[in-house]
């Protein structure tokens, strides 16, 4: 079950799982249901002495998010910082997200397994013509091309309106009731698209792509297409779910 994320004057039952963690681990002298600064001095103080499930340092904030309820969990950095998670992200998660995204995903797994990356120029090569799907000629950006190229695989066809804009298949998901946001309300799932704002939050430049799956720790891994310099390949990302910058949502197709 998904933990609150905790932080000062919040009270409850979370909060006395967290104190009696922390007095466990020597960071705290009382269990309590109150998160009063003593609190969040000790969850300071932990976090300044702990890494999350990627070896890499917590925030020191003082807010117990998902990385800092993990890093809780697994106390033995040793363990983790020499011997890292693999993990792999060339296959499909074994549960979560809808049939349909899940065959998307699927697509793109392979396409990046293939190879898949702009030749020749930016935002061009056969890959990127073939994402393109006759609408733009290369050089064009391609990320939510190649969405909607994984989605049109499926043998029962795309079940969107085949679009080279990201925020566009926002709006189109959005349409049909298949979007959430990302504030925590909902999980991520394998399959499901994210898509995040360029430039100005209400523009319309986009960039999209599809999740991989949500971390126990609360790291997002996702499979994406035209981000980086040439030659951007399709390829894996990781990002912290709570701190992820200019995310305008997600969409689970049905």
């Amino acid at each position: 079950m998904t933990r609150p994320v905790l932080r000062i004057n919040n009270q409850g039952a979370a909060v006395r799982e967290l104190t009696a963690i922390l007095k466990e681990r020597g960071y705290l002298g009382t269990v309590t249901d109150t998160f009063d600064r003593t609190v969040r001095a000790a969850v300071k103080e932990f976090q300044s002495r702990h890494v999350d499930e990627r070896g890499r340092p917590l925030v020191v904030d003082g807010v117990v998010g998902p990385l800092t309820w993990w890093a809780l969990d697994h106390p033995d950095n040793s363990a983790i910082l020499a011997q890292p998670v693999a993990l792999d992200l060339t296959v499909v998660p074994p549960s979560g997200g809808s049939p349909r995204g899940r065959a998307a995903l699927a697509v793109a797994l392979a396409e990046m397994r293939a190879g898949a990356k702009e030749i020749g120029a930016n935002n061009s090569g056969p890959w990127v013509e073939k994402y393109l799907n006759g609408i733009l000629s290369p050089p064009a950006n391609w990320c939510a091309a190649f969405v909607s190229w994984c989605f049109a695989q499926h043998p029962e066809g795309i079940p969107f309106r085949y679009s080279l804009g990201a925020r566009d298949i926002r709006d189109q998901f959005r349409r049909k009731g298949w979007t959430y946001e990302g504030d925590g309300s909902h999980q991520p799932e394998p399959g499901d698209i994210i898509v995040w704002w360029r430039e100005q939050p209400d523009g319309w430049k986009g960039h999209i792509g599809f999740v991989h799956h949500l971390s126990e720790g609360g790291i997002l891994y996702t499979i994406e297409g035209n981000k980086g310099g040439f030659p951007a390949p399709v390829r894996a990302f990781d990002y912290t779910f709570s701190q992820i910058d200019r995310l305008l949502g997600f969409g689970r197709a049905q």
